[in-house]
């Protein structure tokens, strides 16, 4: 048997969370021998792309050949990769995230197979081979003439969060010695602090712009009246570090002034040989009033993130991938400059940025969606009904403190959350289903 595969796929949610799982089972299904089974990756462009994307997913020892965003749109009407990639007689082209006609003109330009993954909407059935869906739901609602090319293989945001969770995590060193009662540090999975909260601002400018000082704003305000709290920022792949910290200093973002927010400054662990406060051996970020807050870049953050009591987040991927570790959480749109939030997936996210008319469609999409009736987050999606709470206007920093307090106070309302979210999970193993999907696509040319 010899095929190429095609993965096609899109933003850093997907590339970390669907593409990876993926790969690791085709070759443990397929084997690692090249001359057989080839696996490519294209990405196509994504608003919330940081340009990362590429080197993430050829960091995957599974996958033999990348190529980025910027050359997509050639690849797609020409039918030529930048680097003039040679195709192989029989293959199958794997949509894991983008928009789902992308698979259709690419199978039929290759003569390849297609499997779409689709987690709550599939389209062009009578044009493509098999669909993998993440619930019966989806299924259900296709034409029976199309239902033989549906199967339930699951949820792979839980895929990934399975094979983060056997994997070894390398986490930061213990703390040398910590400076102040108000200061806390964890190293490792055995010693997460009991009563832990998340803060995942996003990992856009359109987002960190107004989520780094709210979040960081509400962290204060809540550890000044529960000090036993501690707060963890998993940063994003594609985030470094100094570009997180720019967000919280008051010079760079007006914004931090606008929540109240005195700022916070960087530390990094080779800071402390020059007696700057809070030595730890991790990097961290250290607010006005003292509170320091760490900051983890071991990747994927599940093992953490599945510690954290509650979360607070901005809308996007995060809430998939919260809703599928059944992490409670507090979704936050602060909408203090409607202008500034352009990070909507699809066409709504590239008109947003489209040069000198952007700034007005951002606003006009953005007053669109303020006046739906919630369900932004993905497991309020999912569940068609208020799971987690969505907090949309123009938030302070001490409304959402309190409603973290009462939750932190009631820790059986943070139990009826997670239990909601276990329900509307969809099943494990997804990608050992969706990696047979494509053997059964492949063995159909032979």
């Amino acid at each position: 048997m010899t095929a190429d595969i095609l993965i096609l796929s899109n933003g850093p949610g997907e590339v970390t969370t669907w593409v990876r799982p993926v790969v690791r089972q085709l070759r443990q299904q397929l084997g690692n021998d090249r001359n057989k089974i080839r696996i490519s990756v294209v990405l196509s462009p994504c608003p919330n792309s940081s340009g990362k994307e590429a080197d993430i997913a050829q960091s995957y020892p599974e996958v033999d050949r990348v190529q980025a965003a910027e050359h997509f749109w050639q690849f797609l009407l020409w039918g030529k990769t930048f680097e003039k990639w040679d195709w192989r007689k029989h293959g199958v082209v794997v949509f894991l995230g983008g928009d789902q006609f992308f698979p259709v003109v690419i199978g039929k330009r290759l003569g390849y197979r297609t499997v779409v993954y689709a987690e709550w909407d599939a389209r062009w059935h009578s044009m493509i081979d098999r669909f993998g869906v993440m619930k019966p739901v989806v299924a259900a609602r296709v034409p029976q003439k199309f239902a033989h090319k549906f199967s339930v293989v699951g949820d792979l945001m839980q895929e990934a969060q399975d094979l983060g969770a056997g994997e070894q995590v390398i986490s930061p060193s213990s703390p040398s010695s910590p400076s102040s009662s108000s200061s806390s540090s964890f190293s490792s999975s055995s010693s997460f602090p009991t009563e832990l909260i998340g803060v995942l601002p996003g990992s856009k400018p359109s987002k960190l712009m107004q989520g780094v000082p709210l979040t960081l704003a509400i962290a204060e305000y809540v550890h000044a009246k529960r000090p036993q709290t501690k707060f963890v920022i998993p940063v994003a792949p594609t985030l470094d570090l100094q570009t997180l910290a720019s967000f919280a200093d008051p010079q760079k973002n007006s914004f931090v002034q606008t929540f109240g927010f005195s700022g916070a400054s960087l530390i990094l662990p080779d800071d402390t040989g020059r007696g700057l406060p809070c030595p730890y051996d991790h990097p961290i970020l250290k607010t006005g009033t003292g509170l320091c807050v760490q900051l983890w870049t071991q990747t994927p953050a599940y093992d953490l993130l599945s510690q954290c009591c509650l979360c607070l987040t901005t809308v996007g991927a995060n809430t998939a991938e919260l809703g599928a570790l059944a992490v409670p959480m507090i979704v936050l749109l602060p909408t203090q400059q409607l202008d500034a939030m352009r990070s909507w997936d699809g066409l709504p996210g590239l008109l947003a940025n489209l040069p000198l008319v952007g700034s007005g469609f951002a606003k006009l999409i953005n007053a669109l969606v303020l006046r739906r009736l919630g369900l932004l987050a993905w497991p309020n999606i999912w569940a068609q009904e208020m799971v987690v709470p969505e907090l949309v206007g123009k938030l302070q920093p001490s409304e959402v403190g309190e409603m973290v307090l009462d939750f932190l106070d009631h820790p059986e309302k943070l139990d009826q959350i997670r239990a909601k979210l276990r329900r509307i999970r969809g099943e494990a193993g997804a990608a050992n289903k969706l990696a047979q999907l494509v053997y059964e696509e492949i063995e159909k040319q032979l």
